[in-house]
């Protein structure tokens, strides 16, 4: 049954052409009723579960409803109303009680009291979905297959466009479906390089669920369940044009679900939040830049050094000394496969492009964006003026007239504006953080939480919440739209769980040998190779994409084909020559072929069968694939485990570089036809039980659990400080934890500047080592000890006032961090390690994603990316702070083998920084802070702040910038079963 939309403006004139709207266009179907909630299971959180996920939950407009909003300003009910208690807490935490809580969470109780009750729907017999005050669905079946038909029908009512977007996203189509836009273009190329499939392969991998046993075949019920109800609500809106506005922009009729776009879907969020390694190429550059600078054997010290694969002064969650020994070279060193210097070639899957396609390979920049054409733009008004103007009600096209061409190009910036999927070899941009208090630090002796997942800011949500109820199903939470199926992480009837980006080393690299099968001598573009000694040929899978002016995307018509070639070794990500042999560096995911296994783990997470011991959660957690962090809390334990499909590896080889493609130096176990192959078992992955506390935030989990190839900022100085110094220092005060208490030493730490707090002490040190004779110098000293004295925030002045204290302080800080970072190591290391290591990992990640330096490429796909709050993973604070420390004569623990700054001189690395310093005050702020589409150059708050991406018509304005999960629980149970 289709649920009506309501709406809200001041001004009557506009209220009335919104009613009439209403009652033209948004029905209201019986069985709509306010009818109390069916009863559920006990919840044993007595209302201390609270939760947050902005902007709001309902992420489905139809034109008329876009209409609405573009002309008069009129929003949707349930758009964005919890994007402002997501917001205000940035000023109000500091004093925030028990009592507050709801102010800046939703109460995340199970069930719907009878006053919060806005309506009900029955979309067949035994479903009952009862959406409380925000809008939110709460499931309800009488049998399986019924709750699951419902959740199937809640998650198209609330999140249609984006499960369409995300399953085209999935098989590498964004551009024939949503349009040219170099952001779409960008997104499928970087998902074609990462998860190409055919219709079989994905078709194979819905056979392998069902084949998993019990559970699998329960699975893969659940998935077609699911679908029905999906697909019942797609007929519903389709008879009465009552569908999401987007289809009428784009021009694109709605198509029903199939089990394979389930794991299309699966794919794009695995490809975004769970997988690590990849990255050896990169790290052999690294290496060989590194030996070319100072000779093979301080070159590798140096090399081993930046890896910070293991290093003993980085943040742990497993913080009580225990090893969980992985991704270590064990034995001695072989089958290395190193790139003759300079061979490197990334390989180009954009082929046979016409029209505005041409020349342009997942170019994401607004230079680089093909021009419109006069006549496409004028069509497209065109077909705004008219052919939208039909599908609106007559009360509303009279006010509209003349006014709908201010819809054109609503999607010239991409469907998906700010997802960034990350190329081969480049960082996932690892978020998401939790705190987890354990039963003795707690005050009420009960364990606390305050964790979520960093996914991005989008309107709406790549997320939505929902609470499930029936036969083996109780949960309440977020889940991806597409996969609600389950909740992905959320809460049951007497516990709570969430995870944080693992990135440990799932995926490896090979070079295969290139060979011709008539003999003929190979090259770097031969498209065969040697398999256990014979020339096989690869896989070529070819995806043509196309597309034409839409309203919503007015780029010039162009196509493409992008080709990818896999071997069993994987996927062709580079090529080279290796003592002048030419090869092709391939790259092997532990999870290709199964990117849809994991949701055997969330199956379990959701059934309280399973859930309601620490031992319970671990086996839930273990049947998943991808790599996450996963904490867990009920009433008396707080648990931790690492997932991921572990592969263990051949003695002897290194899993930081490249290995041959030989049989010898291939995972134990593997089978190339189905990618399978011995994994690491349970007990060996990072775990506990009721340690005192745990924090992550995408930090090292454990000892030994080694840092992934690519991944050289396990270091001194991680984000992660900020929640675990919070902590120690809020118990050091002899005090026990309460939720108020921890959700202030998250915030605190989501809105401190990481460099500031951890690295400024030490600059400020370097540069007070002698009095600073000049007055200039010395005020911006002052200014830079004023910020740090006050704790090295991000805090505006005021709730609202969109200007930071300290506000001359940060910004030449921002200008100087990249400045400071080149005058410290680059003359020392030389340009060509320098540049390598840069393109390893980036100098920087700053809220606005500017002050960057660049070496022509990028160390993580959010690098330079602005509005997007999560901020400080990756960067050269560790470098800095453990080469300042050392040309400070204090002890360092594994030190950089050369002192970079001033030549290892106290008062040379002292005029260094001081120069610098007096360089960046210099910049102006339109320098420091350029402009976008919603900033005017200079304006550093806006600069910073968060703005949610639209993926649909209907857009939100910046808000404070805070470093904090997207969807965020706090969470204490006051008793259990």
């Amino acid at each position: 049954m289709r649920r009506s939309r309501t709406h809200a403006h001041p001004r009557t004139h506009i209220l009335a052409v919104a009613a009439a709207a209403g009652a033209l266009v948004l029905s209201a179907l019986a069985g709509q009723a306010h009818a109390a909630a069916p009863a559920g299971p006990t919840d044993y959180c007595a209302g201390q579960c609270s939760d947050i996920l902005p902007p709001g939950e309902n992420g489905a407009e139809t034109l008329a409803d876009i209409v609405l909003f573009k002309l008069f300003g009129i929003r949707p009910a349930h758009n964005n109303d919890q994007l402002g208690k997501y917001d205000n807490l940035v000023t109000a935490y500091t004093g925030l009680t028990t009592s507050q809580i709801d102010n800046f969470y939703n109460d995340s109780s199970y069930g719907v009291p009878p006053a919060n009750v806005e309506r009900t729907e029955t979309p067949q017999a035994g479903v009952t979905i009862v959406r409380d005050s925000v809008g939110i669905p709460h499931i309800y079946g009488q049998t399986r297959a019924e709750t699951e038909f419902g959740a199937g029908y809640a998650g198209a009512e609330d999140r249609l466009w984006v499960m369409d977007l995300f399953r085209h996203i999935g098989r590498a189509e964004l551009t024939s479906f949503a349009g040219g836009a170099p952001a779409n273009r960008a997104l499928e190329q970087n998902l074609w390089r990462s998860a190409p499939y055919t219709e079989v392969d994905l078709q194979s991998q819905v056979a392998a669920l069902a084949a998993e046993g019990t559970r699998g075949a329960q699975l893969k019920s659940d998935i077609d369940d699911y679908l029905a109800g999906v697909n019942d609500y797609i007929a519903l809106v389709r008879a009465g044009n009552d569908f999401p506005g987007e289809y009428d922009l784009t021009g694109q009729p709605m198509s029903d679900f199939t089990e394979t776009d389930v794991i299309a879907i699966a794919a794009v969020i695995g490809g975004l939040f769970g997988n690590g390694g990849g990255g050896e190429v990169q790290s052999a550059l690294v290496k060989q830049a590194a030996e070319a600078a100072y000779g093979v054997s301080e070159g590798d010290a140096i090399w081993a050094a930046l890896r910070e694969q293991n290093d003993p002064e980085t943040t742990l969650t497993l913080h009580a000394g225990q090893s969980f020994p992985y991704g270590e070279t064990s034995g001695a060193v072989r089958g290395v496969a190193m790139p003759d210097s300079g061979s490197v070639s990334g390989v180009n899957i954009v082929q046979n492009a016409t029209g505005s396609a041409s020349g342009a390979a997942a170019k994401t920049t607004a230079s680089a964006r093909s021009a419109t054409s006069a006549a496409a733009t004028a069509e497209a008004v065109r077909n705004a003026d008219a052919k939208l103007a039909a599908r609106l009600p007559a009360a509303l096209r009279a006010k509209a007239a003349g006014k709908l061409g201010s819809l054109n190009g609503i999607h010239d910036d991409g469907a998906l504006p700010g997802l960034n999927l990350p190329a081969p070899g480049q960082q996932h941009p690892g978020m998401s953080n939790a705190l987890v208090i354990s039963a003795a630090d707690s005050a009420s002796g009960h364990p606390i939480a305050v964790f979520g997942p960093q996914t991005g800011y989008f309107a709406p949500q790549l997320l939505m919440l929902e609470e499930i109820e029936g036969p083996g199903l109780s949960a309440r939470g977020a889940s991806f739209a597409g996969l609600n199926l389950y909740v992905e992480l959320g809460r049951g009837p007497s516990y709570s769980w969430s995870a944080t980006s693992s990135e440990q080393d799932t995926t490896d690299t090979y070079a295969v040998t290139l060979c011709n099968p008539d003999g003929s001598t190979p090259s770097t573009s031969s498209t065969s190779y040697l398999f256990h000694g014979v020339c096989t040929p690869m896989d070529r899978l070819v995806r043509h994409d196309s597309w034409s002016p839409t309203v919503a995307d007015t780029t010039a018509a162009g196509s493409y084909d992008l080709t990818m070639y896999r071997t069993k070794y994987g996927l062709v990500e580079d090529t080279a020559t290796i003592s002048g042999v030419p090869v092709a560096y391939t790259s092997l995911r532990s999870t290709y072929m199964h990117e849809a296994d994991s949701a055997i783990g969330f199956q379990m997470f959701n059934d309280p069968g399973v859930m309601s011991t620490p031992q319970g959660f671990e086996s839930a957690a273990s049947n998943i694939g991808y790599d996450f962090n996963w904490f867990y809390v009920d009433s008396a334990h707080a648990a931790y485990f690492n997932s991921g499909l572990n592969p263990v590896r051949a003695s002897g080889t290194d899993p930081n570089l490249p290995m041959w493609g030989t049989a010898a130096d291939e995972w134990q176990g593997w089978n190339p036809a189905d990618n399978t192959a011995d994994y690491t078992p349970p007990s060996a992955h990072p775990n506990s039980v009721d340690q005192d506390y745990y924090v992550s935030w995408n930090n090292k989990q454990a000892v030994d659990y080694s840092a992934a190839d690519g991944n050289f900022s396990w270091g001194p100085v991680q984000r992660s400080d900020l929640l675990d110094q919070g902590v120690k220092a809020y118990l050091a005060t002899g005090a026990r934890f309460t939720r108020p208490a921890l959700v202030q030493v998250m915030e605190r730490a989501a809105v401190t500047d990481l460099r500031g707090r951890q690295v400024l002490p030490l600059l400020l040190q370097v540069i007070n080592s002698q009095p600073v004779t000049d007055p200039g110098q010395q005020a911006l000293v002052n200014e830079l000890t004023a910020w740090l004295d006050a704790g090295a925030t991000l805090t505006p002045t005021a709730s609202g006032s969109k200007t930071y204290q300290n506000a001359a302080a940060i910004q030449v800080f921002d200008a100087w961090w990249p400045l400071l970072v080149q005058a410290e190591f680059q003359s020392g290391m030389g340009t060509g390690l320098f540049n390598a290591l840069l393109g390893a990992m980036q100098a920087n990640e700053s809220p606005s994603g500017g002050q960057q330096l660049s070496a022509g490429a990028s160390g993580s796909s959010n690098q330079a990316q602005p509005h997007k709050g999560s901020s400080f993973q990756f960067g050269w604070w560790g470098y800095v702070s453990k080469d300042l420390r050392g040309v400070l004569g204090r002890s360092v623990s594994d030190p950089l083998p050369v002192k970079y700054c001033g030549g290892g001189s106290l008062s040379a690395c002292r005029g260094a920084l001081l120069s610098s310093l007096t360089q960046a005050a210099a910049e102006s702020a339109s320098t420091v802070y350029s402009g976008d589409s919603t900033c005017s150059a200079g304006d550093q708050w806006c600069a910073d702040s968060i703005i949610q991406d639209p993926l649909g018509g209907i857009t939100d304005g910046p808000t404070n910038w805070q470093n904090r999960p997207t969807f965020q629980q706090v969470v204490e149970y006051p008793s259990g079963p």
